[in-house]
């Protein structure tokens, strides 16, 4: 037993040669169902005008498809799979395994690449068409309770967070835009009282929206962006009952 993180590399010594074998994804579904150890086909590999022909036979037993589509009872896998033979293009590739505990081991080096390809015949053409058919069904479907949801998951009118913005959006949704001239006797009333405010406590005074009373402010009063008195509003020099305390000391002096 290797130690955690150690390779065994007895496959280097042995330099046993594997091939890289490239299947369709329902051929390697069909193998697992065979018993475990057990044969899934045969490989035969021949020459024909000197040229080396491989190709794959499965097991007729393993040839039944299932879970496919309607008519799945008579839906049969092709049995012959030709290889298309691949150099191993200058890479050097390996091939490992994992068994009981942490132990990794070399199985030695792949010396051919391939692709295992079906022969295109009826069997294979009525495969692709029930695949391609299943593959469109849609994934989620809609169905009708025949009685309401008694479980703890039952899902709720509506929750605390949602109600309390609609009354919020409900109250707001109440002040309703008075004619100017209204709006501006609150405001000068206002103004008569205290010198600066800032903008909500205004709303609060005159039931306004903000959009119409910042409309109608901005006539007769100018916002402090900076200062003492900063994100306030106060009147126009020319709408004040009062001397600033820059006019004070000029009239002092």
């Amino acid at each position: 037993m290797a130690d955690k993180g150690q390779v065994n590399l007895t496959g280097v010594k042995q330099s046993k040669g594997v091939w890289l074998v490239k299947v369709p994804k329902y051929l390697s579904e069909q193998w697992d169902k065979a018993p475990e150890k057990g044969e899934v086909g045969k490989i035969t590999i021949g020459k024909k005008l000197g040229k080396t022909e491989v190709s794959f036979s499965l097991n007729e037993e393993l040839t039944a498809r299932s879970g496919v589509g309607e008519n799945d009872a008579s839906t049969q896998v092709p049995r012959e799979h030709p290889f298309t033979m691949h150099t191993a293009g200058g890479q050097t590739m390996a091939v490992f395994s994992q068994g009981n505990g942490d132990e990794i081991r070399l199985e030695g080096m792949v010396v051919h690449r391939a692709e295992c390809r079906p022969v295109v015949n009826d069997d294979y053409m009525r495969l692709k068409k029930l695949q391609l058919k299943e593959s469109t069904k849609p994934q989620r479907l809609s169905q009708q309770l025949e009685r309401a949801v008694t479980t703890i998951f039952k899902p709720v009118a509506d929750h605390d967070f949602n109600l309390e913005h609609d009354k919020k959006k409900k109250t707001d949704g109440k002040m309703v835009r008075a004619e100017k001239q209204v709006v501006l006797d609150m405001l000068f009333s206002a103004f008569e009282k205290h010198q600066y405010y800032n903008i909500k406590d205004l709303v609060d005074i005159t039931k306004q929206p903000v959009t119409h009373l910042k409309d109608i402010i901005r006539d007769i009063g100018v916002y402090n962006s900076k200062g003492p008195h900063k994100s306030t509003w106060e009147l126009k020099p020319e709408y004040r009952h009062y001397r600033s305390a820059e006019e004070e000391e000029m009239q002092t002096a």
